[in-house]
């Protein structure tokens, strides 16, 4: 006869949500609350795992941080940390790594989805709420439209030239 599959412990289930990605202490204890039979039990098993640093807030930062900055600008990817929990050192450290490449992400994102500038005002403010919603400030987005316009310009000028003299 088969015996009913006992149901996983909390650090059991923990460690499945570890395996997949990093995970903040927080963001565990918010899904594995409805898991916890006895009172304490959850803080008991977490506070096992964080020292033996399967939980580590500055890992889930990085994970984040790696996930999202290639599609995000650094006010979307705040407000997902501060959602999972994450505060201190190890975020205001990202956000200071963040700030220094918002530009460039801005602009490779917006080269991979736009490639031109619009032509018409209707489409310029589409790019641009594009990059907003993506959590690029206002000025980066004014920035990246610019460069953009100048580019354009540029290569119109460029190829209004004879090559042929």
């Amino acid at each position: 006869m088969n015996k009913p599959a006992t149901p996983p412990s909390i650090k059991g289930r923990a460690l499945r949500l570890l395996s997949q990605r990093e995970h903040s202490r927080t963001e565990l204890e918010r899904k594995l609350a409805q898991h916890e039979e006895v009172p304490g039990e959850l803080a008991k098993a977490l506070d096992e795992l964080q020292a033996r640093d399967f939980i580590n807030d500055g890992r889930a930062v990085d994970s984040v941080l790696n996930r999202r900055s290639g599609k995000w600008g650094s006010a979307r990817i705040r407000q997902e940390l501060t959602a999972k929990g994450l505060a201190g050192e190890a975020v205001l450290d990202a956000m200071a790594s963040l700030k220094d490449t918002e530009l460039s992400r801005a602009q490779e994102i917006w080269q991979k989805k736009f490639g031109k500038q619009g032509a018409a005002p209707q489409e310029r403010l589409k790019q641009m709420r594009f990059l907003l919603a993506r959590g690029f400030s206002s000025e980066v987005v004014r920035q990246v439209l610019k460069n953009a316009q100048h580019g354009a310009e540029a290569s119109d000028e460029n190829s209004d030239e004879n090559p042929d003299g």
